[in-house]
């Protein structure tokens, strides 16, 4: 009789559904940022959809990811509970700060989304359209200051491409790094940079509210949902588009990675994820497991090769 109900009791428990994992986000960079944004958006879609119980996420700003990276890496070994965003801007800081720890150290899950890069300058501003950035920038590249994200990120290849495009040398362009799209905001708004670079939703805000107005979209062909130009359609022959990540602990098992993923992938088969896009107007990029670790790696290749045509790393 004993053996019996030891047996249902087994059979019960392993009737129950798993219990649902605590997460714990690292945002390696300021609050109000993209990667802070990604991370309390991961955090919303995980809670509301029931995929996790609690998930905290906590800022380590510095460096383009990297000093959060480092600590990342030093004290997350092995837990899969433990997670961090990051992305496209990482990848060129980890290059132009010689990081002695790389995206190698990690354990890649799955790209998330992507985001073109904005232009924009305060209302006030005599820079009406891209045309007249471009002669300010010809005029004098020194005297036009960029506010964006980290050095080597996103922003800063975008402003060095689009140098280069209108002849100016990419290693004379003005570029303020700030840590954290809040601090970049404040800059801009208040009249310290000329203009400002980065994502779209970073701006979309004060866009909309006539404080900031953007002058172009880093888009391949036109936004719909974006009222302003694409760079190649103002005459300047680039495109870019940003793209951010989730990735966890090193040395975690096969069996702890596919459990991650796992979560990761229903957090974004929801609805409450694919709301989340659109009210921000991110892309989804979706990109997974073993596919997403080999883009990676192409992408550190040519982001290695864009940094250097632009003058950011030798």
């Amino acid at each position: 009789m004993k053996q019996f109900v030891l047996a249902s009791i087994i059979a019960g428990a392993l009737a129950l559904p798993a219990a649902a994992a605590d997460y714990k986000i690292m945002a390696p960079a300021a609050p109000g940022g993209g990667w802070d944004q990604t991370a309390r958006s991961m955090q919303t879609a995980l809670q509301d959809e029931k995929i996790s119980s609690s998930v905290q996420v906590n800022n380590v700003p510095g460096a383009g990811g990297t000093i959060g990276l480092a600590q990342f890496v030093n004290q997350a070994n092995g837990d899969p509970t433990q997670l961090i965003v990051g992305g496209y801007v990482m990848v060129g800081a980890i290059l132009t700060n010689a990081s002695p720890v790389t995206l190698d150290q990690i354990t890649p899950i799955a790209r998330l989304t992507g985001e073109y890069e904005a232009i924009v300058v305060p209302a006030a501003s005599d820079i009406k359209d891209m045309a007249g950035l471009v002669a300010k920038l010809k005029a004098d590249p020194g005297a036009v200051s960029w506010g964006g994200g980290s050095a080597g990120g996103t922003d800063h290849i975008a402003a060095g491409l689009l140098a280069k495009a209108v002849g100016v040398d990419p290693t004379k362009i003005n570029y303020i790094a700030f840590s954290g799209g809040g601090e970049a905001l404040a800059a801009i708004l208040g009249g310290q940079v000329t203009v400002g670079i980065s994502g779209y939703g970073e701006f979309e805000s004060q866009i909309k509210a006539g404080q900031l107005r953007i002058i172009g979209i880093s888009s391949e062909a036109k936004v719909e949902a974006i009222d302003a130009p694409t760079f190649k359609e103002s005459g300047v022959d680039v495109s870019i588009q940003n793209w951010r990540m989730v990735a966890a602990a090193p040395g975690l098992s096969a069996d702890q990675k596919a459990a991650v993923l796992a979560d990761v992938d229903k957090m974004v088969q929801s609805a409450t994820w694919k709301k989340i896009l659109a009210d921000k107007g991110w892309a989804n990029t979706y990109l997974a497991g073993d596919e997403f670790s080999a883009q990676l790696k192409k992408d550190t290749e040519a982001t290695a090769a864009i940094l250097k045509d632009i003058g950011l790393v030798k």
